[in-house]
């Protein structure tokens, strides 16, 4: 009997050749292997609200254990359709637009998966969220990037072109189209607010290509200096075409319980359903009964959330300009994008290394919210969601970049 000869077998998908494990996480464990200060990932290092933990302890204790409704507890999409049209005057009916799920970073990856077909193109603003191009392509769909500029000074704008988004909506790959754009508002990693007249622009462009919105709203209660949250579902003509994605995370201080959840039509809504029950079945039980709590929080809750990130804020941005970072004066979020090309570091990497080990203060380099990485090579975020004696402490450490 001849010799089998086995071939050898490539186990592994194609897909995760196209990007690493987060660097964001990454950076965390880095703070931890140094002992450093963690200005990197963006959760808070402070308590979360007393009334919203006694609602998670009373649902554990009433024995709220056991699997909620696949797509969401009554209690909570009630929470959600009722606060959505409080906030942004839009309507939603919560048996047929809302899914709970397992944090609004499932809640993309269940969007995306329901929405997309191999090859679809999703444009994407950059610098952008880590996740969102791994999730594109694990959907099978093609990121196609539209850059936001940096402003020209410290209290400027970060802003898009608009002819290079309309290209973006037009162009088409080996016969694929544009099937949705992911839009970020208040913007991670820059801060930024997308203005009224840019969502009109978005929208217009939505409807003449028969575009798909996407929109991640996670910290639509963080806002600054009178700026606006608008949802561009809220806009004539986007109900029919927006999944909007939000959670408690950020609003709430509980990033750790991963509740999430999308709003969008019937028929799009009924999809993500299908790919979330086969993901995770369904998010915590007793945490949800908790999220319609944090939900009904009055709006005194809300500027004063608001007011307190824009004290750290303006607590951690001295510090940084003075250890001779160039400093982006956010709009929204709890984070600060700096340019360190002050600094005698080839290019972001480096610099974060030197950061965390020497200085001990650990940051995200920008060139992780980029699809090039050498776009973001002079950029590095700061989380400034912390205590404030852990932005003093940065900020002591961070004296000794001038010493260097």
């Amino acid at each position: 009997m001849a010799d089998v000869v086995i071939q050898p077998k490539h186990f592994l998908s194609d897909k995760v050749e196209h990007f690493t494990e987060s660097v964001i996480r990454d950076m965390t464990r880095q703070a931890m292997l140094y002992g450093a200060v963690n200005l990197a990932q963006g959760f808070p290092d402070f308590p979360a609200p007393a009334e919203i933990k006694r609602a998670a302890q009373d649902a554990i204790a009433a024995d709220v254990n056991q699997y909620a409704i696949t797509w969401g507890a009554k209690n909570l999409r009630n929470a959600i359709a009722r606060q959505m049209h409080e906030w942004q005057g839009i309507p939603v009916d919560p048996e047929t637009q809302i899914t709970v799920c397992c944090g609004s970073t499932e809640a993309m990856i269940s969007t995306l998966l329901a929405v997309c077909n191999k090859g679809d193109q999703v444009v994407i603003f950059e610098p952008f969220y880590e996740n969102y191009g791994p999730d594109a392509i694990l959907s099978g769909a093609k990121p196609v990037f539209v850059k936001l500029r940096p402003p020209a000074t410290s209290d400027g704008e970060w802003t898009f072109d608009e002819h290079e988004l309309r290209q973006a909506f037009q162009s088409r790959a080996s016969g694929s189209q544009t099937k949705a754009i992911i839009l970020n508002t208040p913007n991670n990693p820059t801060g930024k607010v997308f203005s009224r007249k840019e969502l009109e622009l978005i929208r217009d462009l939505c409807v003449e290509f028969n575009v798909l919105a996407i929109t991640d709203e996670i910290y639509e209660h963080i806002l600054y200096e009178g700026a606006q949250h608008i949802s561009i579902a809220s806009l004539e003509g986007m109900a029919e075409r927006t999944v909007t994605i939000n959670g408690l995370s950020k609003s709430y201080s509980v990033t750790g319980w991963r509740v999430g959840w999308t709003v969008a039509p019937p028929t799009i809504t009924n999809a993500i359903r299908k790919v979330h029950d086969f993901l995770t079945v369904g998010a915590p039980a007793p945490l949800q009964e908790a999220g319609a709590v944090a939900l009904g929080l009055s709006a005194d809750y809300y500027r004063s959330l608001a007011e307190g990130y824009r004290a750290r804020r303006d607590r951690l941005m001295p510090a940084l300009a003075e250890a001779g970072l160039r400093c982006f004066r956010p709009r929204g979020a709890y984070y600060v994008m700096t340019d360190i090309s002050a600094f005698a570091f080839s290019n972001d990497v480096e610099f974060t290394k030197y950061l965390v080990k020497e200085i001990g203060v650990a940051a995200v380099p920008g060139s992780s919210f980029y699809h090039d990485p050498r776009d973001g090579a002079q950029q590095v975020r700061f989380a400034f969601c912390k205590k404030d004696a852990t932005l003093d402490d940065a900020a002591r450490r961070l004296k000794k970049l001038n010493q260097r």
